[in-house]
């Protein structure tokens, strides 16, 4: 009898167990941040930012983040147009989540047996960069859709970008396009080149391990894919469409010292709206 009572009560705490996880799994997936703000407002910082900043202080090693905001129309048309074809070219077409990207990301995953491709759409890293983590956990995933719609719900397809290009990371304490293009090639990010813009966008999936002015077998591949890509939907000036891939050499003396601190971002109110196409 004794047994039997402690076997039930140990079901009876696994029941427990069960329904507490279940309950904290349901409200941190459908706790969803407010998104609103950021019509007006633009982000000091992101929860990438803040991780690398813990991480850092728990391994008692110095962190810098330089992030400069920069308006949509002081970047580049170039690194526009080489990040929406190298990152998410059905950008104006989806509504947050590109479900044919998620399922072939999910074959892959299946077909690897490990987490490996995300499928993620410009308005999922958002979410991702700004709210959560790079965890591969399922729970994790969930909730980055779920804060995509709300931002796509809320803001304009130019708003989404705009933020996304001024908050990803691309390198060890570069974060945006600004802070990005004054690191690798010591200009503005309005004064990129096509080919200094194709590299910066192809370094993304990974940006702490791949230099977009260093001329690595990764960057030139993918430079020369995406400027393909480029040349055929016809985002490419006429002067530069003639340039052959094969001919384009990356300047690596302008790279600068990524040590600055940059003060926090001078946020615009009212950064550009436009309408949804």
């Amino acid at each position: 009898m004794a047994g039997r009572r402690r076997g039930r009560k140990s079901s009876g705490l696994l029941f427990k167990a069960l329904a507490a996880g279940v309950l904290f799994s349901a409200v941190y997936v459908l706790w969803l941040p407010d998104v609103a703000p950021l019509k007006h407002s633009n982000p000091k910082t992101t929860s990438y930012i803040e991780l690398r900043r813990e991480a850092a202080r728990r391994a008692g090693k110095k962190f810098t983040a330089r992030l400069v905001w920069v308006p949509w129309d002081r970047i580049s048309e170039h690194l526009k147009h080489a990040v929406f074809i190298a990152e998410d070219d059905n950008f104006y077409r989806h509504k947050g989540v590109d479900w044919d990207s998620v399922r072939a990301a999910l074959q892959r995953d299946w077909e690897m047996k490990r987490l490996a491709y995300g499928g993620s759409t410009i308005t999922q890293q958002v979410a991702r960069n700004l709210y959560l983590s790079p965890s591969k956990n399922p729970l994790r995933k969930l909730k980055e859709l779920l804060i995509a719609k709300r931002l796509e719900a809320e803001l304009s397809k130019r708003r989404i970008f705009e933020i996304y290009l001024n908050i990803a990371e691309w390198g060890k304490g570069i974060y945006g396009a600004e802070a990005a293009a004054e690191a690798y090639f010591g200009k503005s990010a309005a004064e990129l080149t096509p080919d200094e813009a194709v590299a910066m966008a192809v370094v993304l999936p990974n940006p702490r391990r791949w230099n977009p002015a260093q001329r690595g077998r990764y960057v030139e591949r993918n430079t020369r894919r995406v400027m393909g890509r480029m040349r055929a939907s016809g985002l490419l000036p006429e002067e530069a469409a003639d340039i052959s891939p094969e001919d384009i050499r990356i300047d690596t003396t302008a790279v600068m010292p990524v040590t600055a601190v940059v003060s926090a971002p001078t946020a615009e109110p009212g950064g550009p709206e436009a309408a949804r196409p």
